[in-house]
């Protein structure tokens, strides 16, 4: 999951939208040599599976078992990093407008929030991890070794 190096932890970066959380934990994963844990990601790969294998966005329980099942990597790369499920490339696939709308839609769900909670937390004990969305902080990551709030005006 994470790169082979001497940092272990976790590091939370949380705050609003339009703030900066995916740039700043770009950065700093590339630059302590970890990886980012992009949480709009890992949902954007849900909406997309579900749709390949006819489950319905509206049916948690199904979507719940889904993200329990799947093998989910975060791959480094020049300019960023590769989303891999299954083996499998979708970094371009799971960046389309349908899938944005489908991220919404199965993130409402609660039994899919705590199956990916766990998700989450898998990649948090190899490495060093630079775990970006809302609520890495507080709800997924509470013992992180250093969590940064960031907040910043569309102008920034």
């Amino acid at each position: 999951m994470a790169s082979e190096n001497s940092l272990r932890g976790v590091i939370a970066v949380d705050g609003p939208a339009g703030a900066g959380k995916s740039t700043v934990a770009l950065r700093l994963a590339e630059r302590l040599g970890g990886v980012r844990l992009d949480t709009g990601a890992i949902y954007r790969t849900v909406a997309l599976l579900a749709s390949e294998r006819g489950v319905d966005w509206d049916d948690g329980a199904s979507l719940a078992r889904l993200a329990a099942e799947m093998e989910l990597r975060f791959v480094a790369a020049e300019g960023g990093q590769r989303v891999v499920v299954d083996g499998r490339d979708v970094s371009e696939a799971i960046r389309t407008p349908e899938m944005s709308r489908g991220a919404s839609t199965v993130s409402q769900h609660g039994e899919l929030r705590e199956a990916l909670m766990e998700v989450q937390r898998g990649f948090g004990a190899h490495g060093l991890v630079v775990a970006e969305g809302r609520d890495m902080g507080t709800t997924v990551f509470p013992d992180a070794l250093v969590k940064l709030f960031l907040t910043a005006s569309p102008e920034i």
